[in-house]
């Protein structure tokens, strides 16, 4: 698989910091990291949300979109995650990407500069246009919400 090429701007106060990368071979998502000013920490309390620059700007394809999902180790080890995971970066924003936090916790989460605090998730899409009906297509499920297609093997919908 030949990757695709975007363009990415580190901005000045995050010169030293990484780019972002996968961590492993089979890794979907690069680690965003906090682009906080030097011998800074930003203290997230219980209940509490920030947003967190990353110095980071990117030039996506047209066709594409930049998810910035939780990091599933601060979600299950401290209660933090992304409060409007994932979060879309569209295709035509130039602005600095930055992360909005939220501490589901019960114990104070400390931020420091590197922190990793998300994942990004490039990923394509296309765009549709409507075409309005007075009625849809039929199918088994049908209008059916929440819990309708049935319970799993412990009874649970």
């Amino acid at each position: 698989m030949t990757p695709t090429s975007v363009f990415i701007r580190r901005l000045d106060h995050a010169a030293d910091l990484p780019l972002p990368s996968y961590q492993t071979t089979g890794a979907a998502g690069v680690d965003l990291v906090a682009a906080l000013p030097a011998n800074t920490t930003l203290v997230l309390e219980p209940g509490a949300r920030d947003i967190v620059p990353t110095g980071l700007s990117l030039s996506l394809p047209s066709g594409w979109e930049a998810q910035v999902r939780p990091r599933s180790g601060l979600a299950l080890n401290h209660g933090v995650t992304v409060l409007n995971a994932p979060g879309t970066i569209d295709s035509d924003y130039r602005g600095e990407i930055q992360v909005v936090l939220i501490n589901h916790g019960s114990e104070p989460f400390m931020i420091h500069r590197g922190s990793r605090i998300a994942q990004m998730v490039l990923a394509r899409y296309e765009r549709v246009t409507w075409s309005e009906q007075a009625s849809l297509d039929m199918t088994q499920r049908g209008a059916g919400a929440f819990g309708s297609t049935g319970l799993d093997i412990a009874g649970t919908p």
